[in-house]
């Protein structure tokens, strides 16, 4: 069919000599074209998971910052629960303004107390459960973020303990502005 024999002229001998030699180059331009192809691929397949990465960090950035700013926030709040603020400040000051101009002159001490000292002090502790409160909302919402967001994808460790660190100092804010409030810690002194 399209086959020569070895038996035909050397003319023909010739040509299926040459074809033998250049099969022999057609197979060693194969291997070595198998061989690029397969640096090519490899090549390819490195710079598909560096930007399979890249783009998986660049989805995880929006969220991780703002998550990263949430832990932030609750460790500030937790730390203003413990130190007071300028809002609990400014509303003590307005109550121990308050409580001087409305108790009477002819009062007793422990009510004047109470009313220009109490009612201040009892403000501060309120403002500071505020802070405390919003802490540990703050905090416990970061924590929870990934189960409910992304559950594949993990947080940063910082971010974590940052969290952990705004839920702590609002546990303990909250538990000081409680005791405050209700004179538990740091009470009023008796007049009598």
């Amino acid at each position: 069919m399209g086959t020569k024999t070895v038996d035909e002229t050397g003319a023909d001998r010739g040509t299926e000599a040459k074809t033998d030699e250049e099969k022999v180059d057609v197979v060693k331009t194969s291997d070595a074209t198998d061989a690029t192809v397969s640096d090519e691929v490899e090549e390819n397949d490195d710079i598909e998971a560096e930007d399979e990465v890249t783009a998986q960090a660049t989805e995880a950035s929006p969220s991780a910052v703002g998550q990263g700013a949430a832990a932030v926030v609750s460790a500030a709040l937790g730390l203003v629960s413990l130190t007071g603020g300028w809002i609990g400040t400014v509303a003590a000051a307005r109550e121990t303004l308050v409580g001087q101009l409305e108790t009477a002159s002819n009062a007793s001490v422990s009510q004047q107390i109470q009313e220009v000292y109490g009612d201040a002090w009892q403000t501060s502790a309120l403002w500071a459960g505020v802070f405390a409160l919003a802490a540990l909302i703050v905090g416990v919402v970061v924590l929870a973020r990934p189960a409910f967001g992304a559950p594949g994808k993990p947080q940063a460790p910082w971010i974590k303990s940052v969290a952990w660190g705004g839920v702590a100092l609002g546990v303990i804010g909250l538990l000081l502005a409680v005791l405050k409030y209700t004179d538990a810690l740091l009470g009023l002194p008796s007049a009598s």
